[in-house]
């Protein structure tokens, strides 16, 4: 099982970007924390980079459940959805909850691992 899913869109950057945040509300994601890691890396390393953004995407029912499941599982949240330039357009890429939650071994967790995989494999699939 891979780590990710991905789909690359044949359109500019920064339309990509609005269209995931948008696939994400609609599945019930807020956007908490942005970023902006080619701007980043220029400012830390002047270091030239391609748009790349890290969006930590939170569905928070499902989140919430996640915590009483298991206790420490807030070092693994949000769920990453990444936004970056690529070869032929700009890939969208998000965490594969199952796969990011499988070493805990906790069942509960797992049942909420797989209902968020089927919410961010429909943002995945509707960009």
């Amino acid at each position: 099982m891979s780590y990710y899913m991905a789909k690359t869109l044949a359109i500019p950057f920064e339309q990509a970007l609005e269209r995931t945040v948008e696939a994400l509300k609609k599945e019930g994601f807020g956007v908490l924390t942005e970023i902006d890691v080619q701007a980043t890396l220029k400012r830390k390393l002047d270091a030239d980079f391609r748009p790349y953004r890290i969006l930590g995407a939170c569905n928070p029912p499902f989140a919430h459940k996640a915590l009483l499941a298991e206790r420490h599982i807030g070092i693994m949240l949000p769920c990453n959805v990444v936004v970056q330039q690529a070869e032929g357009g700009t890939e969208v890429s998000a965490v594969e909850p199952v796969a990011a939650m499988a070493p805990v071994q906790n069942p509960a967790l797992a049942e909420v691992a797989k209902e968020v995989s089927v919410k961010l494999r429909r943002v995945i699939d509707s960009l």
